[in-house]
């Protein structure tokens, strides 16, 4: 991984992050020697549209889902 002084980061960070964007390559800034941050490319944008109706035919409903599981005479608050 490359490693650039912060002061140079700073002077040339817009031809820097431009870099990383094409070459796909992350930099290491560094003050003092020591790291301070890591400029990585970005990761790939996942198309929402995609996962809509992805599960379309996989799923099987078994019985009645619309009546409630269980007699009305056994609701606690139907109770009086």
């Amino acid at each position: 991984m490359e490693e650039i002084p912060i002061s140079e980061f700073k002077a040339k960070c817009q031809a820097l992050l431009e870099q990383v964007r094409k070459t796909k390559k992350p930099i290491r800034v560094t003050r003092h020697g020591k790291a301070v941050a890591e400029v990585v490319p970005p990761s790939a944008v996942q198309d929402r549209s995609a996962w809509i109706g992805s599960m379309k035919g996989k799923i099987e409903i078994l019985g009645d889902i619309i009546s409630p599981a269980a007699d009305e005479d056994e609701w606690e608050a139907l109770r009086d």
